[in-house]
């Protein structure tokens, strides 16, 4: 077996998991090489990470069993960016403080490894949202798990977002910006904005504007078999564009574009994960006393 660490967390609260993790890639023998940035990040906390091979981002891991994403779900969005077209399978390990995506607690580490090495698990597939434009931002990378948002910048004033489904025109969101999330961003920014949950294994957009201008303008699901094109225009000439926790500005000439990427996301799930578990506990959804 080998697999692949990456991470962002190396608080006090992470070192014990940290210190676990390479103790017990140890006792299963098994073969591993961590991201140059993670290495990088370890050593100046005076974690040894040993004659461990290394990969940076653009590598092709599909050599790799599995990959380690040590940190919270921002961990996993950027994981996302090293697995690429390699699709290889991400466990997540929470050492931040939600865990929506990286459900796995630190404490579980030993038994993750003993589930791993038994295949004592599932793989999800989660769809990806790709963003194309005449300006090429986020290139190469210019992929996500949950979802791309418009938004104003340095300005007070709304900004006007034409919005096109397929060449058919949709709406004009007078609004703070526009989210399009996938299903599996439809519990981050898009649900604080009044969107749908959607289960991740649908195969959906979810337009949602932030705080539009108009009471009658309400999300909308459309196919992920759709490309939604956007022209901007307001009274800045400048836009906050941002997929994930990446973010890029742009001006009001650039012509932008989403549709669902050809490849996927794989999470690795095991038995005690059910999505509408992880709902009620994380986000405590249908939380009531009678139930």
């Amino acid at each position: 077996m080998r697999i692949a660490l990456h991470g962002k967390s190396t608080g006090p609260e992470a070192q014990g998991c940290i210190n676990d993790v390479f103790q017990l890639l140890e006792k299963h023998s098994i073969e591993a090489a961590i991201s140059e940035l993670y290495k990088s990040d370890l050593n100046e906390k005076d974690f040894s990470t040993g004659h461990l091979d290394t990969f940076k981002l653009g590598d092709d891991l599909s050599s790799f069993d599995f990959i380690l994403s040590l940190g919270g779900d921002g961990t996993i969005l950027d994981t996302i960016t090293y697995t690429n077209r390699s699709e290889t399978p991400i466990v997540g390990i929470n050492l931040g403080r939600l865990g929506f995506l990286a459900n796995t607690p630190r404490n579980d580490i030993r038994d993750t490894f003993q589930r791993l090495v038994s295949g004592e698990f599932t793989v999800e597939s989660r769809s990806l949202i790709r963003v194309g434009s005449d300006q090429g931002i986020f290139q190469p990378y210019n992929f996500g798990l949950n979802e791309l948002t418009i938004v104003k910048k340095e300005t007070s004033s709304m900004i006007v977002v034409h919005t096109y489904v397929d060449g058919d025109y949709l709406n004009s969101y007078w609004a703070d910006g526009l989210i399009v999330a996938t299903p599996t961003g439809s519990t981050g920014y898009s649900l604080s904005c009044g969107g749908p949950l959607v289960h991740p294994t649908q195969k959906n957009f979810i337009i949602t504007p932030v705080s539009p201008h108009n009471l009658n303008v309400r999300p909308i699901i459309v196919s992920d078999t759709s490309e939604i094109t956007f022209e901007i225009e307001g009274r800045s000439k400048q836009f906050m564009v941002s997929l994930d926790s990446r973010s890029q500005s742009i001006d009001d000439s650039a012509k932008i574009s989403v549709r669902r990427e050809e490849f996927e996301a794989k999470l690795v799930r095991f038995n005690n994960d059910r999505y509408f578990d992880t709902l009620r506990q994380k986000l405590n959804w249908g939380l009531d006393a009678r139930n």
